[in-house]
Order: C-alpha cells, then structure tokens, then sequence
C-alpha cells in the first residue's frame, strides 16, 4: 500500500479530526468517525474556511471578520493546529503553528494559528499571496483532550500506541514535545520510533 493511501485511511479514524483544503484528501479527511468531542463534517469545513480565510486577509492587508459562534464546537477552546502544504516543495511542509493549551475559543485560535503558520513558522519563508492563491492546500487538526498514559515500565510505553490514531506529548524536565498522528504516518514511524522522536 502506498504512503498517502495509508494516510488517507488512518484520517477518518484518529482520535482528532483533520480536514483538508486539498480534493485529494478532502473526503477522507471529512470522516471524523464517533469520537467524543468529533467535529462535524460541517464544523470541519468551517474551522477550514476560517483558516484559509484568515490566511488570505491577513497577506491581502484587510482584518478578519470572525463571526461569533455560540455553537459547542467553535465557542469552547480546544487544542488546534494548522498545517500548509505547497506542492511544489519536495517535502510538502511549509508551514505549521498550533497551540494544545488554547485559552481563546476554537474559531479564534484556528485563524490566530493559520495566520502564524503562513507567516511565522521560523523553518520557512513568509507565504506570499499568489502562492497561497494557487499551491497552499490548508490542514486544520483539531485535538481530542489529552489523556495521560500510565504503565509500569517504560518499556510499556509503545505498546499503549497506535500509530495513526494516536498523537503524543511529552513533558520532561523543562522540555515538552508534540507530534501529530499523521506524522508518524508520514514518516513512517512504528510506535517505538514515534516516542523517541516525540522525546
């Protein structure tokens, strides 16, 4: 089975929701399955317009208008990021921001992370206008609650994991990491190598 065929069949199973700008995977990412605290396929589509919506305000000088929604999925805050991927760069990856401790609510820390994500990732260039018009695709993870792994030895550890439905984050002693479920898809990652990169 081909990577991005693997992917698209662990999108609509992980334990937060995706959504994607890109027609390739949009339909599969659509499908966040009955996970509590799952987004609706609508709820995704809209966090994905206000991302990308931002992102073109913010590049074309004007402010973003965002609607208040007293709706659960976009009033309350939750755990959110946003990925840019441009097609024509041979890794895909041009930008990623998002914040798992959000205090502002889920509308407004998508368009706060995508805007970051198109301007402020420190590994890339700023995104320009025209790029973003004609080969940005947007991905919108939404994070479920964090749920605390405990077993008796380290060593447990990769066997609670399950790669592609599983993010990971991991506090230390003054340090913390956070990879997202598709990453070790991505990359290729078996649940042992997925905590060693997240540590």
């Amino acid at each position: 089975m081909q990577q991005p065929d693997l992917r698209k069949s662990v999108l609509g199973r992980k334990p937060l929701e995706t959504h994607t700008s890109n027609s390739r995977r949009g339909d599969e990412a659509g499908k966040v399955g009955t996970m509590r605290n799952a987004l609706s396929t609508e709820g995704g589509k809209k966090l994905l317009g206000t991302a990308r919506q931002a992102i073109a305000d913010h590049l074309e000088g004007r402010n973003s208008d965002l609607t208040f929604s007293e709706s659960l999925e976009f009033g309350v805050p939750r755990g959110v990021f946003v990925t840019l991927f441009d097609e024509l760069m041979s890794r895909g990856l041009r930008g990623c921001i998002g914040n798992p401790f959000p205090k502002e609510s889920l509308l407004i820390e998508t368009a706060r992370c995508a805007v970051e994500a198109a301007t402020m990732d420190p590994r890339f260039a700023p995104v320009r206008l025209n790029e973003f018009q004609q080969r940005i695709t947007v991905e919108v993870t939404v994070l479920s609650p964090f749920e605390r792994v405990i077993v008796k030895s380290p060593l447990d550890l990769p066997l609670n994991i399950e790669v592609g439905r599983d993010g990971l984050f991991v506090e230390g002693v003054g340090t913390r990491g956070l990879l997202l479920p598709q990453v070790a898809v991505d990359e290729d990652f078996d649940a042992e190598e997925f905590l060693n990169q997240c540590c």
